[in-house]
């Protein structure tokens, strides 16, 4: 790891200063509450390895590192920090980076108390692995330790997407939750235009356990549907998508942002 901060860091933690002015310490155990009760505001991709970690926004240093990062990434959470991960992002992603961070701070500066949890935020961006390649991270985060005054600690699920999109810029959404509006594929920093949404919120949700590389049985189950209106809507969302196979249909909704 470095022996000092980059400047590249140095300017991501302004950012993160700017919601937060003090810090409230939590215990190992409390920290991994926090996993179990908001991992459920994230699409993970069965296809992909992932791993979380947990960022002190007073501190702008990493409070938890899964083990599951070693099958991602090939290091060990005790050899990872949010600098190090920095310096390790492909050179041309890291303005992106920097680009994405900023317009989160300032989303959720904006944004109402009671909206907060009803967020997610998700862009993509490449990092180099221990064995000096690189891979293509989807990164999905929310806010998880928050007042009327500080953020204070965001929950990050990291997952491997690199067999999915291996070419193209990176993409940067804000996703709604329970009814909020969505910004997909945001391009302009200074609008947040709600996105067309070519998809019905039912058609999104079986979309959803799609990429999740579930079946119409598993997805019937869960949305106490039957497989035949699963299948019907499978057929609804590739045309949609002018999609011709399922794995062409996961592909674009990585690339278009649409998860």
């Amino acid at each position: 790891m470095p022996s000092t901060p980059s400047d590249y860091y140095l300017i991501a933690k302004k950012f993160w200063k700017t919601v937060t002015d003090s810090d409230i310490a939590v215990s190992a155990s409390m920290l991994q509450s926090q996993i179990d009760a908001y991992s459920r505001l994230f699409s993970v991709f069965q296809a992909g390895n992932y791993y979380y970690i947990i960022l002190n926004m007073y501190k702008s240093e990493l409070e938890y590192v899964d083990q599951n990062i070693t099958h991602v990434l090939g290091y060990v959470p005790d050899e990872f920090n949010i600098a190090f991960l920095m310096d390790n992002i492909h050179p041309d992603d890291k303005a992106y980076f920097l680009n994405f961070e900023h317009r989160v701070v300032e989303f959720f500066k904006a944004l109402p108390f009671e909206k907060i949890s009803k967020y997610k935020v998700q862009y993509d961006i490449r990092v180099k692995t221990k064995g000096n390649n690189y891979v293509r991270l989807l990164h999905q985060a929310v806010q998880i330790d928050y007042d009327e005054k500080n953020y204070y600690r965001t929950l990050s699920l990291h997952t491997d997407i690199t067999h999915i999109k291996q070419d193209g810029v990176p993409c940067f959404s804000l996703i709604g939750l329970d009814g909020e509006p969505s910004y997909y594929n945001i391009q302009d920093a200074n609008e947040f235009n709600k996105s067309y949404d070519r998809f019905t919120k039912r058609e999104r949700e079986i979309l959803k356990r799609i990429v999740e590389g579930k079946s119409s049985k598993d997805i019937a189950d869960e949305l106490y549907i039957s497989p035949h209106t699963v299948n019907i809507h499978r057929k609804n969302i590739l045309k949609k998508a002018n999609a011709k196979t399922p794995l062409e249909l996961v592909k674009l909704a990585i690339e278009e942002c649409w998860v």
